[in-house]
């Protein structure tokens, strides 16, 4: 599984560290990058994660999905 979340509301890479770390939490993941740049993180996992638990996450962190596609 790989997905690219698009995410509202990051200004800095403070921001950048706290979505990681809150993608990091979910213990299905295998790999996370978020970029400010592109105000999106990229996931990869061998099993499934369900868009609502990723974005949980996110939205806990303080900050807001706009989107989750398929990578």
């Amino acid at each position: 599984m790989k997905k690219i979340i698009n995410i509202e509301g990051m200004s800095c890479e403070n921001c950048v560290k706290h979505v990681t770390e809150s993608l990091e939490n979910i213990n299905e993941l295998d790999s996370v990058k978020v970029s400010l740049l592109r105000n999106a993180a990229k996931v990869e996992s061998k099993e499934d994660v369900e868009d609502e638990k990723l974005k949980k996450a996110i939205e806990d962190a303080g900050y807001k999905v706009t989107s989750v596609e398929n990578a």
